[in-house]
């Protein structure tokens, strides 16, 4: 005698986050420091994870470093990751919106989320 089970469940996800991408960024940075790729990298992030990336690039490699963080951690921004920057600079909300496709893009029907749309 045999017996199936099915398990379906629904559930909403309020985080989505990509696994392994800052130790990529990271790897990829060092990496490039070290082959004399680059003069000066930018970086956007207030992710703390990067500050020994950081680190090895500006003291190591002594290689410029322009740290750009994300509005909405204007007044948390991290100050591990500023330590090693050259220069430390919040991107303005006017400056995303100026940067957004248009809706739609030409072309197509591909519309962005309603959230994106500046205020």
């Amino acid at each position: 005698m045999s017996s199936i089970f099915t398990f379906q469940q629904w559930v909403e996800v309020l985080k989505v986050e990509e696994k392994g991408s800052d130790v990529n960024l990271a790897t990829t940075l060092v990496n490039d420091a070290w082959k004399d790729l680059f003069d000066c990298a930018v970086k956007i992030s207030n992710d703390g994870d990067l500050v020994e990336a950081l680190r090895i690039v500006s003291q190591e490699q002594c290689k410029k470093l322009i740290l750009l963080t994300p509005p909405r951690f204007k007044k948390k921004r991290s100050k591990a990751l500023k330590k090693y920057a050259s220069i430390s600079l919040t991107i303005k909300n006017t400056h995303l919106a100026e940067s957004q496709l248009s809706d739609p893009i030409p072309g197509t029907n591909i519309r962005k989320p309603a959230s994106w749309n500046s205020t």
